[in-house]
């Protein structure tokens, strides 16, 4: 019996892994050969999918990319006798430098078995966090999560702990129940670490959002899902109907008395509605608008109760650190950046996918060690990190440590770890504009500095690019976006500018030439 993993997350399948699966199936059943045939989660080595793997006494070896155009007889033969002299061979996989330079504490099981396997997620450490959480009171729960050192890792990067700490010590209206709300509509342009997560470990979230319950005194939870994330919906209604069965979630926990029920809701497909008080907005059934801070989420969030709202990557670390003990997470990463992120490179690079590391590391040696230069092969010339909101570094930045104080220190931010690589053959002057029109596409309109001062910026931008007073037009495009970096009520509005100002502060050679008509 041959074992063969082809992996079934949305990036494999697009790749053509579903058809490599039923190649090797019907091959399989015409020459007779024993197969079992896993459909696993991806490693997040998008480069390499399909990645197809064989499991033999040496280990896993791989094969990649298998895609549809490739795949014949000689690959079949060489896939079911693990012949490693085929040109799509890699090896062992676990010896891949991309795989094997990596420090995963959210992705260690990413990719190694069906993620529905509840039995597979118990045998490798899962429920070991949740069993203990159980065991300690809520507020030595929060403390572990403090002394962790874990922050936010949905882009703001809030202490993680402290935001635990007051939704602990808040009490719920009579009648009524605290929450936990997962932000999983994951927008930023180049990053899918949520989705990995969510289709290749989904109890990983789950039993994160139930320690979570246990730490505040939650009885309900939501993971607001990107509704783009189909793949995602299928995996974690599956892995949350499991978890019901097995007493992991409902009225009586591990028959510990304790309570706490899960739902997936499906997002408004907006990008303003991963801010998380326009995400409570629409988890209530309203249009998806941003409120007023105070009072803070923590206070008064969800129908007006108590409400922890962590993203996906935030929550899934929190099992390691129940199991594994705080100082384990805390003595991983760099400063104030304890533990590790997930990368995500994309754009024009050789080497996509997913780079799981501890903070401390520089961008250069992300984009030279893992990203292996662009997919063009030309010279690179920016680099976006943090998603559509984020800064464009030039090359005289890329030394920069990847930790959120080094990059604040550039005005720039990690963000969700996205990283979106450009050639030389990029117009920073057209990515500018297209900062500003994301903006005005996207602003959820409550506030006027987003929503006139994102147009007005447009308007401006293309005076520049056309050359029509650019010296006073230049003057006024900063006055504009310090007057939406002030007084824009959400990161929307306030951290468009970024992105712009960075280009025309590194590229200015791109806003047209001196003078005016």
């Amino acid at each position: 019996m041959v074992k063969c993993f082809v992996p079934q997350d949305m990036t494999a399948k697009a790749m053509g892994a579903d058809q490599a699966a039923g190649f090797i199936q019907n091959a399989a059943n015409q020459s007779g050969a024993q197969v079992e045939l896993v459909r696993n989660g991806s490693r997040g080595l998008f480069w390499l999918e399909p990645l197809v793997e064989v499991e033999t006494e040496a280990g896993r070896i791989g094969f990649g990319p298998v895609t549809f155009d490739k795949l014949d007889t000689t690959l079949i033969d060489a896939l079911l006798s693990a012949d490693q002299s085929h040109p799509l061979c890699e090896g062992l996989v676990e010896e891949i430098p991309y795989l094997k330079n990596q420090q995963r504490f959210s992705f260690v099981r990413a990719g190694l078995d069906d993620p529905l396997s509840l039995a597979f997620y118990q045998s490798t450490g899962g429920y070991v966090g949740l069993r203990n959480a159980l065991a300690m009171s809520g507020q030595a729960i929060v403390d572990q999560v403090k002394e962790s050192g874990l922050r936010g890792r949905g882009g703001a990067a809030f202490p993680t702990g402290i935001k635990w700490q007051t939704v602990h010590d808040v009490a719920a209206d009579e009648g009524e129940t605290k929450y936990i709300v997962c932000n999983a509509d994951e927008g930023d342009s180049g990053t899918f670490a949520d989705r990995l997560a969510m289709e290749a470990d989904p109890y990983q979230l789950i039993e994160g959002m139930t320690i979570a319950a246990m730490a505040v005194g939650a009885e309900q939870g939501y993971i607001y899902l990107r509704s783009e994330y189909p793949e995602a919906h299928r995996i974690l209604n599956a892995a949350i109907s499991i978890a019901e069965q097995a007493n992991l979630l409902g009225d009586n926990i591990l028959d510990s008395g304790r309570r706490f029920n899960l739902e997936v809701r499906l997002g408004a497909k907006a990008y303003i509605c991963g801010e998380e008080t326009a995400l409570l907005e629409s988890l209530e059934g309203k249009r998806g608008m941003v409120r007023a801070k105070p009072p803070l989420p923590a206070i008064k969030g969800l129908f007006g109760q108590p409400t922890i709202v962590n993203n996906v990557l935030t929550l899934a670390a929190v099992p390691f650190i129940l199991r594994e003990g705080a100082a384990a997470y805390a003595e991983v990463g760099f400063g104030r950046s304890r533990g590790t992120l997930a990368f995500q490179l994309a754009g024009n690079i050789k080497r996509g996918g997913l780079v799981e590391l501890g903070f401390g590391p520089s961008l250069k040696s992300l984009l030279d060690d893992f990203g292996g230069g662009t997919y063009t092969g030309r010279p690179m010339r920016a680099v976006q990190v943090g998603g559509p909101l984020g800064a464009y570094l030039p090359e005289s930045q890329w030394d920069t440590p990847l930790d959120y104080e080094s990059f604040a220190a550039k005005q720039a931010v990690l963000g969700h770890g996205g990283v979106v690589v450009f050639d030389d053959h990029v117009d920073m002057s057209e990515q500018a504009r297209f900062s500003m029109e994301f903006c005005v596409a996207e602003s959820c309109g409550k506030c006027t500095p987003c929503r006139i001062g994102s147009t007005r910026g447009v308007e401006v931008i293309d005076r520049i690019r056309a050359n029509e007073n650019r010296a006073a037009n230049l003057e006024l495009l900063e006055e504009l976006c310090e007057t939406m970096v002030d007084g824009s009520l959400c990161a929307m509005g306030g951290m468009t500018p970024f992105p712009v100002m960075s280009a025309v502060r590194h590229f200015p050679e791109d806003f047209a030439a001196e003078g005016s008509k």
